[in-house]
């Protein structure tokens, strides 16, 4: 079997650094390298649709980002416990005729020892925007480990900061 570190019990540490893992991960947009983070039998929510299995998962990704251009991502760790960590994220994409969206969301994930994800429950809700109005330009640089919203939420029509 696979390990992914790190493994649980997750620490404030090691909370953080599977969920910035995680976000480089979903940030290659490579439906094999994401779904392999998971276990063979992992059960999804992802908004209203539920994924039962590593190559559900792998598919369910193809087929988002083959809708969701150019999509990037942050995440912001919540809260954890032993083999749980709750996200907090928001990411930004396009659809094909060039209408731009954020959407925010939050999830609950829980780890066998291993360290695969066996559960992930996702709620997203989508916020029309311009191009413009856009803050999330590229995957995060080496060693920033920022929460986005942290500085300003000048753009955001939510109001709503991450932090």
């Amino acid at each position: 079997m696979t390990s992914r570190p790190p493994v649980p019990p997750f620490t404030a540490s090691t909370a953080r650094q599977k969920v910035l893992a995680a976000e480089a991960g979903w940030n290659t947009r490579d439906p094999d390298r994401v779904a392999a983070a998971y276990t063979i039998d992992s059960v999804w929510r992802n908004r209203d649709e539920f994924v039962t299995g590593r190559e559900e998962i792998r598919a369910f990704l193809a087929r988002k980002w083959e809708q969701e251009l150019d999509y990037v991502l942050r995440k912001d760790l919540w809260t954890f416990g032993d083999d749980r960590i709750a996200v907090r994220f928001q990411y930004e994409w396009h659809d094909a005729d060039g209408n731009w969206f954020r959407s925010y969301g939050n999830e609950l994930w829980e780890f066998d020892a291993d360290g695969l994800m066996r559960r992930r429950e996702a709620s997203i809700n989508d916020l029309a925007i311009t191009e413009s109005q856009r803050r999330i330009h590229g995957p995060r640089v080496e060693g920033d480990d920022s929460v986005e919203g942290d500085d300003s939420v000048e753009g955001d029509d939510s109001g709503i900061p991450l932090r």
